[in-house]
């Protein structure tokens, strides 16, 4: 989804409904395909496998979904924008329960702007992507669009890596979505609002055949977003009206048409309170027959998160999103039955080399700065008084509705003129941590950080409160309640014993507006403000709910 193109402001274009796609039922209730069409149907699994889910599945931001099964595993693909790793993978055996596992671009090498050298990347980066299997090479596809100019392919024999890029394709696919045909042909369907297919060569690095399928009629405004399937015979482009509509194309003449439009839905109420229309997502089908559409909800300040329901199909080819009141459930029967993952939630003490795919860097990371195992230690990367354009800053996603994030923090390393703490990280931002000047060391609370629409610093922030501090390690914790429409308040405080905790100056009120599109962010970071040379070391980082 391209900012140039977001509809919250164009909610009034689409009148009446056309095509209309949605089927009310009963939490769980399934439809059958009419005997002898040989369409797909949706279906409960053996008897004692059903399980029930609420939604949101995940509460944390992944947008721009692109989900596929291999075997009896799922692999859900995600937007990260200028974070780096960049398309984060997730793992799950039952849809509901997911795990981090990897990222399929190791890093943004797309220029300078992404190390924070020169320029900056805020806003740009990966957008909507697609993640599809080969099983002929028994190969992951990773192919997307770098600052809507470039696509890329990624391959890997793993969702875990090594991921390898190759040279850019000579056409740009905005919004793409690939498929892997019957007899192993890759498409790629893509665009906005005049939608093309393109023949990839066998290898996918060149292009074979482009042509424009369709364009969108003035009356729905854009589509964009593709998901592209071949289901049963039959061609589907799956496009979403952002932010409050979904459509599909069908065809039943090949990848290149002709194709025929029909709504899936609008304006249709979603399951997070105060939160967004579920759309752009992607369709599965469960080992068991069983068909699902996990869909995101823009629910800011925490950003788009996933949600998921069940789908049956009409009698000529079309797929119906199962409600419960006239609106996307609360609640479903699963097919599936639960199979424990890896949580999102607990503690990290950076006991590896590496780090796990939970973390994202705010841009590039100087990887000569930072090292990890028993602790991370973080030296300083940049000389800056500014927050956004310090290096290796490493982000870590807000687990919803409420949650809490400590670190601790060894800050005997530091030099004048550090900054190291943690902080809420968006386009306004705030932070509690450690700053030493003079000699002197003072824990601070930080609010002001501030980004204009174009992603330029306003404010570097403002000391709000300080305490006294002695030794040379504290606990900083952050708390953030990211429910769309409550009164998002972001909440700091510390503590010198790793026990007892002491809240540090006023709620931050955390920003709701879409423009930045990626939520706010639990942040670690250390920088310089008069030379290189400082460090600190976080022995221990944790998350957890109430």
């Amino acid at each position: 989804m391209s900012w140039l193109h977001h509809p919250l402001s164009r909610r009034g274009l689409l009148t009446t409904a056309t095509g209309l796609a949605v089927a009310a039922a009963a939490p769980g209730a399934y439809a059958a395909s009419p005997a002898g069409t040989g369409l797909p149907a949706a279906a409960q699994g053996p008897a004692g496998t059903l399980a029930a889910f609420t939604n949101p599945v995940l509460w944390q931001d992944f947008a721009d979904i692109d989900i596929i099964r291999v075997g009896d595993t799922y692999y859900y693909s995600a937007s990260s924008m200028h974070y780096s790793p960049g398309a984060p993978i997730l793992r799950s055996y039952d849809l509901v329960n997911w795990e981090f596992a990897g990222h399929s671009l190791p890093s943004l090498d797309f220029g300078s702007k992404y190390d924070l050298n020169g320029g900056r990347a805020y806003v740009r980066g990966v957008w909507a992507s697609s993640l599809a299997y080969r099983r002929s090479n028994s190969t992951f596809y990773w192919l997307g669009q770098i600052d809507f100019a470039r696509t890329y392919l990624y391959t890997a024999r793993s969702v875990e890596g090594p991921w390898t890029r190759h040279a850019e394709l000579p056409q740009v696919y905005y919004d793409a979505g690939l498929l892997v045909d019957d007899d192993d042909t890759l498409y790629v369907a893509y665009g906005n609002g005049a939608i093309s297919v393109a023949q990839l060569s066998a290898d996918g690095r060149s292009q074979v055949r482009n042509q424009q399928v369709f364009s969108t009629p003035s009356n729905i405004g854009t589509l964009e977003g593709s998901r592209f399937y071949k289901i049963n015979g039959r061609y589907y482009i799956f496009l979403t009206r952002p932010a409050n509509g979904q459509y599909i194309l069908q065809s039943t003449s090949g990848p290149f048409g002709p194709y025929t439009l029909r709504q899936v839905l609008l304006d249709l109420r979603g399951p997070v309170a105060g939160g967004g229309v579920p759309h752009q997502g992607g369709l599965v089908q469960t080992q068991n027959g069983a068909w699902f559409y996990m869909a995101f909800v823009d629910a800011y300040p925490g950003g788009r998160i996933p949600v998921l329901a069940p789908v049956s199909w009409t009698g000529d080819g079309w797929p119906q999103i199962q409600l419960s009141g006239g609106a996307w459930g609360t609640s479903y029967d699963s097919t599936l039955p639960a199979r424990p993952v890896a949580p999102m939630t607990g503690v990290d003490t950076f006991d590896g080399a590496t780090l796990k795919p939970k973390w994202e860097w705010n841009h590039n990371p100087d990887n000569s700065k930072w090292s990890a195992g028993g602790g991370l230690t973080l030296r300083t990367a940049t000389v800056t008084g500014d927050l956004y354009w310090a290096r290796n800053t490493l982000t870590h996603r807000i687990q919803g509705p409420t949650s809490t994030a400590t670190i601790e923090l060894d800050f005997a390393g530091m030099r004048d003129g550090d900054r190291a703490g943690l902080a809420l990280l968006r386009d306004s931002s705030a932070w509690i941590g450690v700053r030493r000047d003079g000699g002197t060391t003072r824990l601070v609370r930080t609010d002001g950080l501030t980004m204009d629409s174009n992603w330029n610093t306003t404010g570097t922030g403002r000391e709000v409160a300080s305490a006294a501090i002695s030794g040379t390690r504290v606990w900083l914790r952050a708390q953030a309640d990211i429910r769309p429409g409550a009164p998002r308040p972001g909440t700091f405080s510390y503590s010198t014993n790793g026990t007892t905790f002491t809240g540090l100056g006023p709620a931050f009120t955390m920003g709701n507006n879409w423009q930045f599109f990626m939520g706010y962010r639990y942040a670690i970071f250390n920088y310089a403000t008069q030379a290189l040379g400082g460090s600190v070391r976080v022995a221990r980082f944790e998350l957890s709910t109430p």
